[in-house]
């Protein structure tokens, strides 16, 4: 992706520079070393304190817990490991479980399914006190069949009649265009069924007692499932679909779980899960999609004497949305969307980042330009995200490099 925005730039160069000889070397490269040493990229943050992973690492009683979950495009696993360095680095974790262990999702009903990977990382403090746990969801084998239909388009018999830089286009846009479609279809289910299944994995067991390298379902009847819910910490990480599919297996959960796991659905109640969203797609995403059951009722179902409290879902969801203006697929949640789009039950809070992963460059005369790929998938590698990640805003824990290039704006209700 970058290297189709290099070659879309590099070309604009030499046909700008083509007609000019006075424009020399030079000049390129003082051009060059200027984009380099000024980053004036925005960094702000519109919503409430919030606290990050860090002040949950030393949880004496449980652990913390983090699920990734990708968005659109072909993955494989791994796909995750330069953010899992940067989040260990900045939580100062340095200690690493020598080998991740693995698990194929399949269904509880139909073992014969395979719904994709989770892979597990554990982290540690340097004198072990504090711990994170990290789990990795790869679902994109559901979908890489649906896709092969149009694999006849980036072969060589249709894709050699591109110009180079389309025929990379079109390639991009056939990895990942489809991912939508696929799951507002039949794969919806089983894609609902893999974060379901990671779900319950990241709840079950401790890292001594996780399976590894087994075709394995997970059951949310399991003894010492709720215990454990009470007790660990947990967060999700989303880019892109994978926001949407959050929300949906979030709610999933709640819906499936059978009366007689009392236990599980009390324990749910308690529990705070926050939700940090890259590259947000929630809006967009909302398109064509039927309205929660519950909705425009949160103040009856979060606030303590509302007169469904009992009937909530969770105690409450932070949601972090991570957007940059110049992602064409990412979008801040508008005021009033959590009311009418997102189910009351999840007692859902929004804080907004409008943040420029992707650098602005001057193209001469030509205006400023960014790189809208670079824009969409740059956020897991961004120092800013990071940092806000894992230390939040608004208290003393908070990173340097956001008190110092983030702009903060505190809302009240």
């Amino acid at each position: 992706m970058k290297l189709l925005f290099k070659i879309f730039f590099l070309s604009f160069l030499t046909i700008s520079l083509s007609g000019c000889s006075s424009m020399g070397k030079g000049m390129v490269e003082a051009f060059f070393e200027q984009q380099n040493t000024i980053d004036t990229r925005v960094c702000e943050i519109w919503g409430k304190a919030f606290d990050g992973l860090s002040p949950f690492l030393d949880n004496k009683k449980g652990k913390m817990k983090v699920l990734m979950v990708h968005g659109v495009g072909d993955h494989l696993p791994g796909y995750s490991t330069q953010f899992v360095e940067k989040l260990a680095a900045e939580l100062d974790l340095p200690v690493m479980s020598a080998q991740k262990k693995n698990i194929t999702l399949t269904s509880i009903y139909d073992s014969s399914k395979n719904l994709g990977n989770l892979s597990i990382v554990r982290l540690l403090s340097k004198d072990r006190s504090k711990e994170l746990m990290f789990y990795e969801l790869t679902w994109s084998a559901i979908t890489a069949k649906q896709k092969e239909v149009l694999a006849y388009d980036n072969s060589g018999e249709y894709s050699f009649r591109r110009a180079e830089i389309n025929n990379l286009m079109k390639k991009f846009s056939n990895d990942t265009g489809p991912d939508p479609l696929i799951y507002l279809g039949e794969s919806k289910e089983d894609i609902l069924v893999s974060f379901e299944q990671a779900f319950c994995w990241m709840i079950k067991s401790d890292w001594q007692n996780l399976p590894d390298g087994v075709s394995k379902a997970c059951a949310f009847n399991s003894e010492g499932l709720a215990a454990n819910l009470k007790i660990d910490q947990y967060a999700v990480v989303s880019h892109s679909l994978g926001s949407r599919i959050t929300i949906d297996g979030v709610q999933r959960i709640a819906a499936r779980i059978d009366r007689r796991d009392g236990d599980f659905r009390e324990a749910l109640k308690q529990k705070k899960i926050r939700i940090y969203m890259m590259s947000n797609q929630l809006p967009m995403l909302q398109l064509g999609q039927k309205l929660p059951e519950v909705s425009n009722q949160k103040q009856s179902y979060c606030q303590p004497g509302g007169d469904k409290y009992e009937k909530r879902v969770l105690a409450n969801t932070p949601i972090i949305a991570f957007s940059d203006p110049n992602d064409l697929l990412s979008y801040a949640i508008p005021s009033g969307f959590v009311d009418k789009y997102l189910d009351s039950r999840l007692c859902a809070d929004v804080t907004n980042v409008n943040i420029n992963v992707a650098k602005i460059i001057n193209a001469f005369n030509f205006g400023k330009i960014a790189n809208p790929l670079e824009a969409h998938i740059g956020y897991d590698t961004d120092d800013r995200v990071v940092a806000i990640i894992a230390k939040g805003i608004g208290n003393s824990r908070t990173s340097k490099t956001v008190n110092d290039r983030c702009r903060w704006v505190e809302t009240i209700d």
